[in-house]
């Protein structure tokens, strides 16, 4: 199961870093577009937070500090795909909305797995021994 986890974080941290990345760094065909349909500050808002979500669902877990922020970045990415879900069907926008609601699903997953299930142990630090000479 554990694996299952992992491969969802990863799967889900690249989708959300190369998402996050072409929102802050569109191409140039798609800036107008884009700009037009989120605005400026919404689009460079999602970007950030999408590239922070796929950082935040791999490094707290894989380095063991603080990982409780790996199933809060998880949980942040529900609330965008939930977002996301309701603005594609709302659109008529009908595959995009099946591939964020398998998102929202993957995240929800992941989210309670690292949160109840199977949660990440932070890492400990070693025990220094006294020194003899200073007892």
């Amino acid at each position: 199961m554990n694996k299952l986890i992992w491969t969802l974080q990863v799967l889900l941290a690249v989708v959300f870093l190369a998402h996050g990345v072409m929102f802050l760094n569109p191409p140039a065909e798609y800036v107008e577009m884009m700009n037009a349909q989120l605005g400026v500050g919404f689009r460079l808002f999602l970007g950030v937070a999408e590239v922070l979500a796929a950082i935040g669902l791999i490094a707290p877990a894989l380095t063991r500090i603080l990982p409780w922020l790996t199933p809060l970045a998880a949980a942040g990415v529900m609330i965008i795909m939930v977002a996301a879900t309701g603005m594609h069907f709302i659109r008529a926008e009908y595959s995009s909305t099946v591939t964020t609601a398998i998102l929202l699903a993957m995240a929800t997953f992941v989210a309670y797995q690292r949160w109840k299930v199977r949660p990440i142990a932070p890492r400990t630090a070693p025990v220094m021994a006294r020194s003899s000479a200073h007892s």
